[in-house]
């Protein structure tokens, strides 16, 4: 097809016989996981697309709309971005092992890595560290990886080997070694300087006036470090600070960071793990402060869904993750967007 013809609907039988080996490897790459998930005693689950809230994290966008009961009467619903809140009340229940191949939706997300409804396949272990959970992520990528009998991941001319032992580094060590930036010195009584990374920063990024300590952060992550991650071997990056740690607990013996991790591969974050945090109250403050945040800088908030915060009262401590499976198909079946390889891609328009 020459460069100047339009392309195909994606259900155009010439550009599905393209896709038709990414999506034979997704099949593949599923019935392995789902073997695996299966030995190790999990229970498959099926939660709930349409939620109370979406998540409450500043900049996550949910679909949203509404339903009729039989009276007339209207409720507001979201499209879910995460299925963490519904996986978490089944630990609450006595859930002790589960995992999901979860359908989720994010506004606002287009491109090569990006897609407005994708999977995430999610799973959680009841009274287990989460180092647990980063070991199944590694497992987990390179049951994958053996699937499709692919021997290294290739994307944008990185390369990664999915079977080599993981490189482990700390996000302050990532920031030393790629920005040459002391991060956990502007981190005090979980609080960011923001003053003191901006100065560290200004020769490395552009820092606009009213970016916060964690708009920073996240441009020096995005900019200086991510790109560094993943590059040879799979690489963990754990102990993020505590000003990111989302719904993660604070580490014991360091309260300037929390049990997150995010496993890379080629530059691409794979997976997004917790030591979960179970303290209700921390929880509703964090959610607090996140959605006055979005209100500041996107005019909008999502409620609080009372029931998981309730329920974390009940929740044993435990870990979880996120693989975004989309993203795992793509890296071992060899495809270049992570269109090719979902079986009904968003239109070229959307």
């Amino acid at each position: 097809m020459a460069e100047s013809d339009p392309i195909l609907p994606w259900w155009m039988p010439a550009r599905h016989a393209d896709r038709k080996p990414f999506l034979m490897a997704r099949a593949a790459i599923t019935r392995a996981v789902r073997a695996w998930f299966d030995e190790q005693g999990f229970a498959e689950v099926e939660t709930g697309i349409l939620q109370v809230s979406p998540g409450n994290e500043t900049h996550l966008h949910a679909p949203r709309t509404e339903l009729t009961g039989a009276d007339g009467t209207r409720v507001t619903r979201y499209l879910r971005t995460s299925p963490e809140f519904a996986a978490k009340k089944l630990l609450a229940a006595g859930e002790a092992k589960i995992f999901e191949f979860a359908r989720v939706f994010r506004d606002r997300e287009r491109g090569d890595l990006h897609l407005p409804e994708f999977t995430l396949l999610e799973w959680y272990r009841a009274n287990a560290s989460y180092d647990a959970v980063m070991a199944d992520s590694v497992v987990v990528i390179a049951h994958a990886a053996q699937a499709t009998g692919i021997g290294r991941f290739c994307f944008r001319g990185r390369n990664a080997d999915p079977f080599a032992e993981p490189e482990l580094l700390t996000v302050a060590a990532a920031f030393e070694r790629f920005s040459g930036i002391d991060l956990l010195a502007t981190i005090a009584d979980g609080k960011g300087d923001r003053a003191a990374l901006a100065a560290a920063a200004r020769d490395r990024i552009r820092v606009a006036d009213d970016d916060t300590w964690s708009d920073i952060f996240s441009k020096l992550l995005a900019g200086h470090v991510e790109p560094n991650l993943g590059q040879g071997r799979l690489t963990v990056l754990f102990e993020y600070p505590v000003l990111e740690a989302a719904l993660a607990r604070a580490k014991l013996s360091d309260p300037r960071v929390a049990e997150r991790f995010e496993v890379y591969a080629c530059g691409v974050e794979l997976a997004n793990g917790f030591g979960e945090l179970t303290d209700a109250a921390e929880q509703r403050h964090r959610f607090a402060e996140a959605m006055n945040e979005k209100q500041r800088r996107y005019g909008e908030r999502y409620p609080l869904d009372e029931e998981f915060l309730a329920a974390m009262a009940k929740m044993p401590d435990a870990s979880g993750v996120a693989l975004g499976f989309d993203r795992l198909v793509m890296l071992a079946s060899g495809a270049s967007r992570i269109d090719q390889v979902v079986w009904t891609p968003p239109s070229d328009e959307t």
